[in-house]
């Protein structure tokens, strides 16, 4: 299966099933000297495993980053590196009743349609447990743009029809969903028990910001910054919608309110969300992703078998009720790679 590969001069490749033996990455491309070791990935690992929060799957899983090679004495040699994370808890059994069945939201019909196989446990590849080699990736990318004083944040600023109405960026490890707003958490702690005992999923939006980037990131005609960082995004399963500054407000707004006034001290607003002509202008990089309610719910839904006779599903299993909060380091980590890859690209060309 082709695809599996992202970037260019900052390059990851993802490898692994959800219930297969174990799922990783290898990452090609990190600069040498960077330093590095299982710590500095386990704590994003950490923000994405399973049980983060009242919404997360009651899967058990470690996700121990075990660093195959590429690392010595604590940094990058500049050799490929590969990260590899053991699958412990799988219960392939609980999905042998969906084998012949396609899940309403779930990739199945569609992977059959393409390849005529599938690996019905959990998703295989089209899980959501992909994405932990992503985050290990966006660990080790996070370092390289570190050496650049660049820092990226994910945070979530809507759950269940609820909105953050502020952005205190000190309270978003203070609460379990990551939002820069505390009366919207309590808010959202509740809606997500609400929907819970009805079995039930929740959608919401995820902020990306990115800060100290350098003006000059980017091209200016297929390999735009901003699209290079909507495919990261859209390629991220549950992501239905990208943003970039000021979005899809800016085709309510008129050129002389969206367009960011130049001063001598730098821009006046970021409706650009911090690239122009899809390269980076120096100012905060904004990304928003709109997140889909994740499919597995407990509720009748109608579907076909294999064979295309109508029937009903009613999923079982362990699930999120959303895919926020742990979708939130997925953005941050894609944000990372796609960064660190043009900040490599541009130093190539300078």
């Amino acid at each position: 299966m082709p695809g599996n590969t992202f970037g260019n001069m900052f390059r990851i490749t993802t490898w692994g099933e959800s219930h297969g033996m174990g799922i990783g990455v290898v990452i090609d491309g990190c600069p040498p000297g960077i330093p590095m070791n299982e710590s500095i990935i386990q704590e994003m690992m950490d923000r994405r495993k399973p049980g983060s929060s009242v919404a997360s799957t009651t899967r058990k899983e470690e996700d121990t980053a075990i660093i195959m090679s590429g690392v010595f004495e604590g940094k990058t040699t500049g050799t490929p590196i590969m990260v590899m994370i053991n699958n412990k808890d799988a219960k392939s059994g609980a999905y042998a009743a969906f084998a012949e069945l396609y899940r309403p939201g779930h990739g199945d019909i569609s992977y059959d349609a393409k390849y005529g196989f599938r690996d019905y446990r959990g998703g295989g590849r089209s899980s959501a447990r992909e994405t932990a080699g992503r985050v290990a990736a966006g660990a080790v990318a996070k370092a390289v743009l570190k050496k650049e004083n660049i820092t990226v944040s994910a945070y979530t600023i809507a759950l269940g029809g609820i909105k953050a109405e502020q952005r205190d960026m000190t309270v978003i490890d203070k609460n379990m969903f990551g939002c820069p707003d505390p009366e919207a958490a309590e808010k959202i702690k509740a809606r997500v028990e609400e929907v819970k005992k009805k079995c039930d999923s929740l959608g919401g939006i995820v902020e990306i910001s990115a800060k100290g980037v350098p003006a000059g990131l980017g091209d200016p005609v297929f390999d735009k910054l901003d699209g290079e960082l909507a495919k990261a995004m859209m390629s991220i399963g549950a992501v239905k919608g990208v943003e970039i500054g000021a979005g899809f407000q800016a085709a309510e707004m008129l050129g002389s309110e969206n367009n960011d006034a130049i001063t001598p001290d730098g821009f006046e607003s970021n409706n650009s969300g911090g690239i122009l002509a899809g390269i980076s202008n120096g100012d905060d990089i904004i990304v928003r992703v709109a997140v889909k309610p994740i499919p597995s719910i407990a509720k009748e839904q109608k579907t076909i078998n294999k064979s295309g006779v109508a029937t009903t599903i009613k999923m079982s299993g362990r699930h999120d009720i959303s895919a926020i909060p742990r979708i939130n380091v997925v953005c941050e980590a894609m944000t990372g790679i796609v960064l660190a890859d043009h900040l490599l690209r541009q130093r190539a060309i300078s």
